[in-house]
């Protein structure tokens, strides 16, 4: 906004996670034309949206007529701009939800590009904005376009959504006073979305918050599933076959098992999984030490794991649903893999933790299937520093303090001296637990465990 030339801001991020919020909120005073594409709606709806915004903002123009083309709505908006007094600071065009306007044959883009180069690039008054949650359309489109937009986009965001220590900030904010281990039971639920994350109730526990919010019939994320996966994308059946077969593989899967699984082509597989991973739903993680083929890809947005693995199958099953359901195995298993899902995401919060927030670090899951010499291996989370140190991460998620018992110790010692032969490392190799409260210090966690952070970390 302070800048002496014109900017082209692309804002992107998962459905839900608040960036038309962000925007209006800060800029809606300087906010001097805004429109919002319609999820399928055709080129002619577009336009005619458009020119009922444009005459609601340029009041009486010469334009009486609505534009027959995207390159004609965009001569009427370079007109309106100039016909603008100078601002201080600068004036916001906001095209909300870009990707929807972007229809076939429409032409959207090359109009948008000799709107951007013919006009508003000599505008140095002028903030353009470019929103969606179709984040890889921005992506492929907007920020790595090829065409006539290549290297047009002057800054960027992508939006992510809140840490714990954001979320706790939010929750406060609204009156929701919660300790912290039921603030991360709802951040396993629902991740930190903000739109999610505002049903919260002053006075209910996350048990009560989790039943209203997801098993009452009027829940909002009883039905949010299919709508966040449609509203997206083209064909969405697709993406959630993806998301289903991930969410039975909570270590996730190399492209040949999606592709075995889905039956999904090459072709579409690639778009597929770039897009989900754009969106946030999936993660993709190259194992460290290994080729590029080996891949992993892991579903990592909490509330889709959380509905494939209780609210498809218990709607509509009465109230205090969520207190049963959270007494049973799957709960243990569950829970487990989201909170192993949460500290990847807080990975500088644990590197703060450590006192490491200065070291390059590398971050990954580690698995070894074993061969005629060593069983195999698993690790939840490795950080390899360029200090020549490895964490062997080991997350924890209980209700209570951690008890570290003989078998348990014996296992996180076996599985260090099977990284240290199959990855030879000369590196030290230290073994970290990640808990929810802290383990107890009895004589096997001594034996075995280097350093540990517990959930006060994850919400520093």
């Amino acid at each position: 906004m302070q800048s002496g030339q014109a900017e082209f801001l692309a804002i992107y991020g998962r459905r839900r996670v608040g960036k038309t919020f962000l925007i209006r909120r800060h800029l809606n005073d300087q906010i001097v034309f805004e429109l919002a594409g319609t999820k399928e709606g055709t080129k002619e709806q577009q336009l005619l949206n458009f020119f009922g915004e444009y005459l609601r903002r340029a009041g009486r123009q010469k334009e009486t007529q609505a534009p027959a083309s995207w390159f004609q709505a965009f001569e009427y908006l370079a007109d309106y701009l100039l016909g603008l007094p100078r601002p201080e600071s600068k004036h916001v065009v906001f095209l909300d939800e870009m990707p929807w306007m972007d229809t076939p044959r429409s032409e959207f883009i090359s109009a948008l590009e000799y709107f951007w180069n013919q006009h508003v690039s000599r505008m140095d008054h002028v903030l353009l904005i470019a929103c969606g949650s179709a984040s890889s359309w921005i992506r492929k489109k907007l920020v790595n376009a090829r065409g006539g937009l290549y290297n047009r986009i002057t800054q960027r965001i992508k939006l992510a959504p809140f840490s714990l220590s954001e979320t706790a900030s939010f929750l406060q904010h609204m009156g929701v006073q919660l300790p912290q281990y039921q603030i991360l039971e709802l951040y396993m639920v629902m991740g930190g979305i903000p739109f999610y994350l505002k049903e919260a109730e002053k006075g209910k526990s996350a048990t009560q918050l989790i039943d209203a919010i997801c098993f009452s019939p009027q829940g909002l994320l009883q039905e949010e599933y299919n709508q966040l996966y449609h509203s997206l994308f083209r064909n969405a059946e697709r993406h959630i076959a993806i998301v289903e077969v991930l969410a039975n593989r909570p270590q996730g899967m190399t492209r040949k098992a999606i592709y075995e699984a889905t039956g999904i082509s090459e072709g579409p597989l690639t778009t597929i999984l770039e897009e989900l991973c754009e969106s946030d739903f999936i993660s993709k993680l190259q194992p460290l030490y290994k080729r590029k083929k080996d891949t992993i890809y892991k579903l990592t947005d909490l509330y889709s794991l959380f509905y494939l693995k209780f609210i498809q199958a218990n709607k509509g099953s009465g109230s205090r649903i969520w207190e049963q359901l959270s007494r049973q195995n799957t709960y243990t298993a569950w829970s487990g893999y989201a909170f192993e899902n949460i500290c990847m995401m807080h990975i500088d919060q644990i590197k703060s933790a450590l006192g490491i927030s200065g070291v390059y670090t590398r971050h990954s899951s580690w698995k070894f299937s074993g061969d005629d010499s060593l069983p195999g291996a698993q690790i939840d989370m490795i950080i390899d520093r360029a200090d020549q140190i490895i964490h062997l991460c080991e997350a924890k998620f209980t209700r209570e303090n951690y008890a570290m018992d003989k078998d348990a110790a014996a296992q996180l010692r076996l599985r260090k001296t099977i990284f240290k032969q199959v990855s030879q490392t000369k590196k030290a190799v230290f073994t970290t637990l990640l808990t929810t409260y802290p383990a107890l210090q009895n004589k096997y966690y001594i034996e075995e465990v280097d350093s540990e952070i517990s959930m006060e970390g994850l919400f520093g």
